[in-house]
């Protein structure tokens, strides 16, 4: 009697196990609300009337390059780096008007410099946004799902935080944990409000080390935390920036995580992260709203891109 209790005992926990571990994987396997084949995220949220209304921040015509300069000497995340090779593999003249050309070979990373990271950038435990896993999608020539060449151009209503005015730090210290309090409190004073659809670059200063300081650059940054990635998750943002690598602080204020806030953005809403982003001519001028402009290299199979964003007053 007491081992057949024993074994209903021992049956009941083992279909209570499975019966969450059923439950757990088909919750994972779709956390998109645009459904199982969604592969684009918060990107969602773009529509022919988000565009529209950007377009209307277009008052004086300027336009604002976001991206940095790229080569060889470019401080870059670990492994990665970067050279282009320049060369005339046909070094004589074509026809009577003597035509010449010269072509560049890219060696290297696609994340140096300033990038958008793609949803199959970052996953937790190998498994990716709406439950696309690695052993499923990986290859040697690209990924097979969530390759940034999915992702349409982004013209959104950007938002420039500035927070190393809100600190009135010159260069805001590696670990400097953004919370929820200093993104509203900084909104008020510049007069933004963030809005479903926008896109939201932190101004930290951290630029400024590179090449200058490329030890420290690199060693670690400042950023938002993980409450207040997920305040602005919920709000609708299409994708979040800052100008240093790590866009997210750097220790964490959790040292047994490991880039949880990239993590959450990607795995759990599918907002694109965006790093290395300039800021400081927006600063200088007041901009703080702008239209934001994206278009970025379709290299099919792509989980990282570098960039050119420009913003447009």
């Amino acid at each position: 009697m007491r081992t057949s209790r024993t074994m209903q005992t021992a049956c009941l926990a083992i279909i209570i196990l499975m019966t969450g571990q059923v439950i757990a994987q088909e919750k994972h396997k779709e956390r998109s609300p645009w459904g199982p084949h969604d592969q684009i995220g918060a990107m969602n949220y773009l529509t022919p009337e988000t565009v529209l209304s950007a377009s209307k921040l277009v008052t004086k015509g300027k336009v604002y390059s976001l991206g940095m300069t790229v080569d060889n000497k470019t401080p870059a995340f670990r492994h990665r780096y970067f050279q282009i090779e320049t060369m005339q593999p046909e070094p004589r003249t074509f026809g009577e008007n003597k035509f010449t050309y010269v072509d560049d070979q890219l060696i290297g990373w696609t994340g140096v410099g300033s990038q958008i990271n793609g949803l199959a950038h970052y996953g937790n435990d190998n498994v990716h946004y709406n439950g696309h896993k690695v052993s499923d999608f990986l290859t040697i020539s690209g990924v097979k799902e969530l390759g940034l060449e999915k992702v349409p151009p982004m013209v959104a209503r950007g938002v420039m935080l500035d927070m190393k005015a809100h600190l009135g730090k010159e260069i805001i210290p590696e670990g400097t944990v953004f919370t929820v309090a200093d993104i509203e409190e900084v909104a008020k004073k510049q007069g933004v409000a963030i809005r479903k659809g926008d896109v939201v670059l932190f101004r930290t200063g951290w630029a400024r080390l590179m090449g200058v300081d490329n030890k420290r650059y690199l060693a670690g940054g400042p950023g938002v935390g993980v409450e207040a990635a997920r305040y602005l998750a919920e709000k609708g943002v299409v994708a979040i920036g800052a100008d240093n690598w790590s866009f997210e602080a750097v220790p964490h204020e959790d040292d047994k995580l490991a880039f949880p806030v990239n993590q959450l953005l990607a795995t759990e809403y599918g907002v694109h992260v965006l790093e290395n982003i300039l800021s400081d001519e927006l600063a200088e001028d007041d901009v703080y709203e702008f239209m934001f402009v994206l278009g970025h290299a379709k290299f099919r199979g792509t989980t990282q891109m570098q960039i050119n964003p420009v913003a447009i007053r």
